[in-house]
């Protein structure tokens, strides 16, 4: 048996460069004494909470009451713009005859509903869910990758993941599975598609219509290898 594992953090853009794109932007409007992004840096492996709990310590202007809700809406509202860009996503995994799991590592349900306007949200909305609390662990890690294995009775190594962000694709990659590193089409960050390559993705998609043909490809070479 094989299957097909989705990253639910960000899908199909880079996440994490359009977090934090989003958080600079709020928090430079909201905190001008403070040097934001030297100021980020310190910050870093922190929950959004935290870094505006540590930002607004150092400053002397105050944060809006709502600043976490503010920022979510921003992230969510920039997600759904770089989504509605993506072309046949849905008909591309529903096409693919392989289980599909999904692991995330936060806001399942708000990247859900971004993802509504790919026709995606439905399809992985049934999906059985894997997230980095149930390994005690804010952010991807091999652990994840391999609980969501196990527990459908299926050897990391005939797992296919598609994971958008470098952390995420190292995880997979230690949990011993293949990973297919993608980037959205209308958000491709400097760098990054060096960067998923060093961390060990099999290739970096450009188009989702490669989707069908790279997953038989990973069949074939994994009969090979057995």
């Amino acid at each position: 048996m094989e299957m097909l594992i989705f990253d639910c953090d960000g899908v199909l853009v880079d996440s994490e460069a359009i977090a934090e794109s989003v958080l600079h932007e709020c928090l430079t409007a909201w905190l001008p004494d403070l040097a934001i992004g030297d100021e980020l840096r310190h910050a870093l492996g922190m929950t959004t909470q935290a870094i505006l709990d540590h930002l607004a310590a150092h400053s002397v202007h105050d944060l809006p009451e709502d600043a976490l809700a503010r920022i979510d809406t921003a992230i969510e509202q920039r997600l759904g713009d770089e989504l509605e860009a993506m072309v046949g996503v849905a008909a591309a995994i529903e096409a693919l005859d392989l289980p599909l799991a999904v692991v995330s590592n936060s806001r399942r349900r708000r990247v859900i509903d971004s993802l509504a306007n790919t026709g995606l949200d439905a399809l992985l909305g049934k999906a059985p869910l894997f997230t980095a609390e149930q390994v005690a662990l804010p952010k991807p890690a091999p652990d994840v990758y391999r609980l969501a294995a196990e527990s459908l009775g299926i050897k990391p190594e005939a797992c296919l993941v598609i994971e958008d962000s470098v952390s995420g694709t190292r995880a997979a990659c230690a949990a011993g599975m293949t990973v297919i590193g993608f980037t959205g089409a209308s958000h491709i960050e400097p760098g990054h598609e060096a960067r998923l390559r060093d961390a060990g993705a099999w290739q970096v998609l450009m188009q989702m219509a490669e989707l069908g043909a790279l997953v038989q490809r990973w069949r074939v070479e994994r009969r090979d290898v057995r």
